[in-house]
């Protein structure tokens, strides 16, 4: 899908904003939801899940109803495994630990995909993408304020499922449509993760809505705004943009949740941010 001049320059930096922002409050309503609320994983991704594909289906309806594009089995499968792995993940993760290793493993998974197919990094880049890489790694040394191995894994394996569904998304059609098909296909996934750890069942008001808030804005409209640009972003941008989340996600986690503001995290934040700022200074 071509993307609309009206959307380039300083308009595109505003929707690949707004998706940004989109994209920490997932974490940030998630952490909420999961460990300070009465929520278990599989009911917050069935949620999530499908009171975004309902916002996507409205805006599907209605603003783009010639528009090509309905999504796929693979894509949605792609979609409902990060969903599910990022909900088991935050029973344990802090906000900011989380995003860490989420949008790592995204940018990892991107920028790789891009190599192989002849992108090249230019040496600014490369010194950029180094220096963000080596910020996430030093958050994970072992130490007392790392975070617990098994949930980091799960959440690296959600960052993997993400980033393939990112670049399936990339000329698959109208980004709405597709996104709103995607999110419906992953409706019978969350029914059956649901009805195998129901069991595990726990829901208070609180929670539901941070699953609501989390599906329908978070991830609905916030998907729905990063398809539409990320045509407009060679695969290795877009995937070092994306690091930008958690150093939002790490502020916030800090400032609203009371999370520890750890010399490790500061490090972790500067180096990320300097090396974001090297990757999009000096793109060709």
């Amino acid at each position: 899908m071509s993307l609309p001049s009206a959307l380039r320059g300083p308009r595109l930096a505003v929707v690949v904003g707004l998706a940004l922002l989109a994209f920490a409050g997932n974490s940030l309503l998630a952490r909420l939801a999961l460990r300070d609320g009465g929520m278990d994983p599989a009911s917050f991704t069935a949620l999530r899940l499908a009171s975004g594909a309902l916002v996507l289906w409205v805006l599907a309806a209605a603003f783009r109803p010639a528009a090509s594009g309905r999504g796929h089995w693979l894509s949605a499968l792609a979609l409902f495994a990060y969903a599910a792995l990022f909900s088991l993940a935050y029973v344990q993760l802090e906000a900011g630990a989380g995003a860490l290793l989420l949008f790592g493993a995204v940018q990892v998974t991107m920028i790789g995909r891009g190599l192989w197919r002849g992108e090249r990094l230019s040496a600014w880049q490369g010194l950029g993408l180094g220096l963000a890489l080596a910020g996430l790694a030093g958050l994970l040394l072992p130490g007392l304020t790392a975070p617990p191995p098994g949930p980091s894994l799960m959440m690296v394996a959600a960052g993997i499922a993400w980033g393939i569904y990112s670049l399936r998304g990339q000329g698959a059609g109208d980004a709405v449509r597709v996104t709103a098909g995607n999110f419906l296909r992953c409706l019978p996934f969350a029914a059956v993760f649901w009805l195998l750890m129901r069991d595990a069942t726990r829901m208070d008001a609180a929670g539901v809505g941070y699953a609501l808030a989390s599906g329908a804005l978070a991830s609905g409209l916030g998907y729905a705004i990063w398809y539409t640009a990320l045509p407009a972003l060679r695969a290795s941008t877009a995937a070092t943009l994306q690091l930008c989340v958690p150093l939002l996600v790490a502020l916030a986690g800090v400032a609203w949740l009371g999370e520890p503001a750890t010399l490790r995290l500061a490090l972790a934040a500067l180096t990320i941010v300097g090396g974001v700022a090297l990757v999009v200074r000096f793109r060709r």
